[in-house]
């Protein structure tokens, strides 16, 4: 008999940030680590991942991190979780493995696993069965307890039709449902989709149809590790004679390495290089990697990419996930290729990039492992308490489906649900550039105001010896007021600056904090007055 706790560091009530950590006898278990990408509100952050304080604590504890597949919504934050947490083991296959490799991940940290292959915990095993996901080598996972099997199944669709390298073991999975499960963690995005996800998400034909009708010029944006939709876009460029040009390195490397690794299937002659980018019939690859949606569109739109200027024949088609949190940025992007001429072309709206689990795709998993316990997990609530619904409405019981918050604590003893409110502390960590330390909301909240008000600078410089004023007040703005415009308020802020430097200066004493602090006070309750801004006042007072 086993004590089980179960909850979410990150993935419940949100888009990404994947993170399920499953306690089993104090053993613990990580499955998946993933970022979410930032919103327009989050000025300058690239991304955002779970708080690791409570994994870094229990260290000791940790028997793994499972990775399900080489999406940044279930790894990209496990370059930051092995920088707080040394040591860890980290478990993929074969494909997720190549990717962390290459973000940075140590190999020797990372345990190649097989689909089918049980690793053995002590009384704990763990066993990956393969899934039909646009990944390679995506798998779910099952975690065998004495009180019964809890599966996590990661994201998937059910598709008779994939094979190979995104085939999945229905077979495999029906077994363990004969078994016995004591939970299953299910994915929520498209719960409130009817029908299977599939065939919805074949896009080969619409691909083919789009390069035949647009001889010009061809921008591809692209989520590069969704090699099932990379494969269609090479069989729709195939025998047009047209050059496919992979743009930066994660690209070229995947195209690489998925041909030699056989995820891939091209003809070598199709692809060009960096001087076939201005040809007229070229088709260009462009995908974004850890930074935020639609970075890579918007550098070539403002002019900063080395290599790609748009044309105003271009077609640029967006073949890579939209998100509800990134709507109102595709929106700017669209609008403004649109104002740069470019032809733009979306998906139509009964297709669809992303491969997660429609209802039926939910009630078939449900019916093959008949859990006792249902936990809705990954997706933003609504769409979690969807998919309680639907398994409530084929007659599941109510009181067996668990919906959760990311630090509820789900807690099974002997197999059976307690009645227990443990929480565990969760956050944001907002990652900026290449620093792993949080940002913090009070650095973001200085961002907002510098955007929305900008900033005002005065400095002025004193003498150490007799603490005269020798350079009176110089006023520096950026983002608030044009100065040529504005000589009678600049006029105005000296004069208030310069009456608080004297009023805090004695023959051998300056008092520097009540200079600045003052400033700020009638500086900002003037300026306020006058333009109804706040601008952030910065005041820099020196002794020489």
């Amino acid at each position: 008999m086993s004590k089980i706790k179960i909850f979410a560091l990150g993935g419940l009530d949100e888009d990404g940030k994947n993170t399920y950590c499953i306690d089993v006898d104090n053993n613990l278990f990580i499955f998946d680590c993933g970022l979410k990408y930032a919103n327009e509100n989050l000025y300058g952050i690239d991304y955002i991942t779970a708080d690791f304080s409570y994994l870094e604590k229990n260290r000791k504890r940790i028997k793994g991190v499972f990775i399900t597949h080489g999406h940044y919504e279930n790894m990209g934050a496990l370059k930051d979780l092995v920088k707080s947490v040394k040591n860890v083991r980290i478990f993929a296959t074969k494909f997720t493995k190549k990717m962390l490799v290459f973000e940075g991940i140590p190999e020797e940290s990372v345990y190649e696993i097989i689909a089918h292959k049980k690793l053995v915990f002590g009384d704990v095993s763990i066993f990956p069965i393969n899934v039909n996901h646009s990944c390679p080598d995506a798998v779910m996972y099952v975690i065998n307890t004495p009180d019964g099997a809890i599966c996590y199944t990661g994201d998937f669709i059910i598709d008779p039709a994939m094979n190979k390298c995104f085939d999945m073991d229905l077979g495999r999975i029906a077994y363990v449902g004969k078994q016995g499960v004591l939970a299953l963690l299910s994915e929520s995005p498209f719960s409130e989709k009817n029908g299977f996800t599939s065939p919805n998400h074949r896009l080969k034909d619409f691909f083919k149809d789009t390069i035949n009708r647009n001889k010009e010029r061809i921008i591809f944006l692209v989520l590069p590790t969704n090699i099932y939709n990379l494969q269609e876009i090479l069989d729709g460029a195939e025998n047009t004679h047209r050059k496919v040009i992979a743009m930066g390195k994660k690209l070229q490397y995947l195209l690489k390495m998925g041909k030699e690794e056989g995820y891939l299937f091209y003809s070598d002659n199709m692809l060009g290089d960096l001087n076939n980018i201005n040809d007229h019939d070229a088709i260009i690859l462009v995908s974004d990697d850890r930074e935020n949606q639609y970075g890579s569109i918007s550098k070539i739109l403002n002019g900063y990419d080395k290599y790609v200027k748009l044309k105003n024949n271009d077609t640029v088609v967006f073949a890579e996930p939209k998100y509800d949190s990134t709507e109102k940025i595709l929106v700017k992007v669209q609008n403004e290729l649109a104002e740069a001429g470019c032809h733009i072309i979306n998906l139509p709206k009964d297709k669809t990039l992303l491969q997660h689990a429609s209802s039926e795709d939910l009630l078939l998993m449900l019916k093959l492992l008949n859990p006792k316990y249902y936990i809705p997990v990954r997706g933003e609530y609504r769409y979690m308490v969807n998919n309680a619904n639907l398994v409530n409405s084929i007659g599941f019981p109510a009181e067996n489906i668990i919906l959760k918050q990311n630090g509820d604590v789900i807690e099974i003893e002997n197999g059976e649900l307690l009645d227990t409110y443990e929480h565990i502390k969760v956050n944001d960590i907002l990652i900026d550039g290449k620093s792993s330390d949080d940002v913090g909301d009070l650095v973001i909240k200085d961002r907002e105001m510098l955007s929305e008000n900008g900033i005002v600078l005065i400095s002025a410089t004193l003498s150490k010896k007799d603490k005269h004023i020798l350079v009176e007040p110089k006023i520096t703005t950026r983002g608030f007021i044009y100065v040529k415009d504005s000589a009678e308020m600049i006029e105005e802020i000296k004069k208030i600056s310069l009456g608080v430097i004297e009023r805090n200066i004695t023959t051998n004493y300056v008092d520097f904090n009540n200079i600045k602090n003052e400033i700020r006070e009638e500086l900002g309750r003037y300026l306020y007055q006058e333009t109804e801004c706040k601008p952030m006042i910065i005041a820099v007072i020196q002794e020489v």
